[in-house]
């Protein structure tokens, strides 16, 4: 079980071989990207900062968590610091269970408390130069009703 913040691209197939366990008869993965559209704005890039001592303890606080709660056999996240573009790989987490259902269940987990618990912050870079800090705590807004009946 770890948790670790880089400043440097996550190598997303490194990571997966690393929870490689002859007992899983699953591994789940989400990814989480650096996407071109957030709140109607177009994203050019993204920065990322964490309060680092406090991050790592209380992601491995979450991990220790999921593996009391769904049994998993192991997990690890990696979350992005610095700068980042379109496309990049912003958090990795890996589960490995014995069975889907838990790790399904652990990786989704997983990812909400991270992005609930953890003194990370993200600042959007739009198109036309501004830029604002996101508040990761706070709901995002309801998308416009669509007009396609």
């Amino acid at each position: 079980m770890t948790f670790r913040l880089s400043s440097s691209a996550i190598d997303a197939a490194a990571l997966k071989k690393e929870l490689g366990d002859p007992r899983a008869g699953a591994c789940v993965v989400f990814e989480g990207w650096v996407r071109d559209r957030n709140e109607n704005r177009e994203v050019r890039s993204l920065e990322y900062e964490a309060y680092a001592p406090l991050a790592e303890k209380e992601g491995g606080r979450i991990l220790a968590e999921a593996r009391i709660r769904f049994g998993i056999l192991d997990a690890l996240c990696v979350h992005r610091t610095g700068a980042l573009a379109l496309g990049d790989l912003a958090v990795w987490v890996g589960v490995t269970a014995e069975h889907r259902g838990a790790a399904f269940e652990a990786c989704r987990y997983l990812i909400d408390e991270l992005k609930t618990r953890l003194p990370i912050w993200k600042k959007e870079h739009y198109a036309g130069g501004a830029a604002v800090w996101i508040n990761p705590h706070a709901p995002l807004s309801k998308p416009a009703p669509s007009s396609k009946g």
